[in-house]
């Protein structure tokens, strides 16, 4: 089993349903030394997916090359396209997609800048922020050099969102075969209880006023999902996660977080520093049971596509 574990490392107060033009503080990227025990003892290397505002602030900088430097992290890159210049006159935009190729095109070349004027890095992996990956990023990211996406969550859907409900746990192709240019896409790690209750809960949605629908799947993953992200998942159902995928086949987990998660206060779920504690045991238990549990290879997003392409992962050219 190959395993990728993802951080967005970005500005605070991104759990409010408000996103100002005006990045909030990135006191939390400093908090990313909590996270060091995951190389350290455990050998695993992290891909840190970086936005704008953390790409441009100094002392972040010092932090990110730490973890690249130092622990062999990954920096690839983290679209928040609400604060990520250049602008329009919409004070709040919608999806990426409503921006328009032209304008979505140069927020992403803007975001590659940054990291690469601050960073000293060409970033090669990518996830769009809220996991808004709609139909016009993948087009645009092969472009600028970037080749994995990790964008999008299956069972996850937010009403009036971009809907990857049905998408598959385990890492596929985005773009027809055969293309010159590709994104391998890296979902998150979630699966149901059931493997055919996706499918079921999506017809009976169907059936359903419009409303009731997308309730019934905005909650299916509270209800019948298990996943492997310490903040969106306690200790028994992260495990049950890793198994089922295991035995359906899959052959990558992908462990998620936020930066911000790591300081008090920094998201609703974690208002202080033991309910913060508390999330980093989750994850170092997971991580300890994971590795006794099956053999385990860590890979950062863009190891795991040259692996994926060079041992002819499925849809591989």
């Amino acid at each position: 089993m190959r395993l990728v574990i993802s951080v967005d490392v970005e500005e605070e107060g991104l759990f409010s349903g408000r996103y100002p033009r005006q990045p909030a503080g990135v006191e939390n990227v400093a908090r990313l030394r909590s996270l060091a025990f995951v190389r350290r003892e455990f050998g695993l290397p992290l891909t840190l997916m970086v936005s704008h505002a953390a790409a441009v602030d100094p002392a972040c900088r010092d932090e990110l090359l730490y973890f690249k430097d130092e622990l062999g992290a990954e920096i690839g890159a983290h679209l928040h396209h609400w604060n990520t210049p250049p602008f329009d006159e919409r004070a709040n935009p919608g999806p990426p997609d409503s921006l328009g190729p032209d304008l979505l095109r140069a927020k992403l070349m803007a975001l590659v800048a940054a990291i690469g004027e601050n960073l000293g890095v060409r970033p090669c992996s990518f996830r769009m922020g809220r996991f808004e990956l709609g139909d016009i990023a993948p087009k645009i990211l092969p472009e600028l050099g970037i080749h994995v996406d990790s964008s999008l969550a299956p069972l996850r859907l937010v009403q009036g969102g971009v809907d990857h409900f049905l998408v598959p746990a385990d890492p596929f192709w985005l773009g027809p075969e055969g293309a010159r240019t590709r994104l391998l896409e890296v979902p998150l790690t979630t699966v149901p209880v059931f493997a055919f209750a996706p499918a079921l809960a999506r017809s009976l949605a169907r059936l359903l006023p419009e409303s009731w629908g997308a309730g019934l799947l905005s909650g299916f993953r509270r209800v019948l999902g298990l996943g492997v992200h310490p903040a969106w998942f306690g200790p028994r159902a992260m495990r049950l996660a890793a198994l089922a995928h295991l035995s359906r086949g899959g052959r990558v987990i992908n462990v998620f977080l936020h930066s911000s998660e790591l300081l008090p206060g920094g998201s609703p779920d974690f208002p202080d520093q033991a309910s913060v504690n508390a999330l980093i045991a989750r994850l170092r238990g997971f991580l300890a049971w994971l590795v006794r549990a099956m053999p385990v290879h860590g890979l950062t997003l863009s190891e795991l596509h040259a692996q994926w392409t060079e041992q002819g992962g499925p849809g591989s050219d």
